[in-house]
């Protein structure tokens, strides 16, 4: 599933470096661009980060996506 597509990145790809070591919004906005278009893929991003434990949340928190 397309995360961004502004830089046509995939939710694969986010998880590929999130695993690399990307663990900040800015890392990935540096590694894949990602949140430096529209804006509209920031929260998303974010939310993936929390779920993968990278900010300092419970990583076993369910996600709920917003359509839209």
């Amino acid at each position: 599933m397309y995360v961004c597509l502004c830089k046509a990145v995939t939710d694969r790809q986010l998880d590929e470096a999130i695993e690399r070591g990307d663990d900040s919004l800015e890392a990935l906005q540096n590694s894949l661009g990602v949140a430096t278009g529209c804006g509209c893929c920031q929260s998303f991003v974010e939310q993936h980060l929390e779920h993968a434990g990278c900010m300092g949340n419970n990583a076993s928190q369910p996600l709920y996506y917003a359509a839209g």
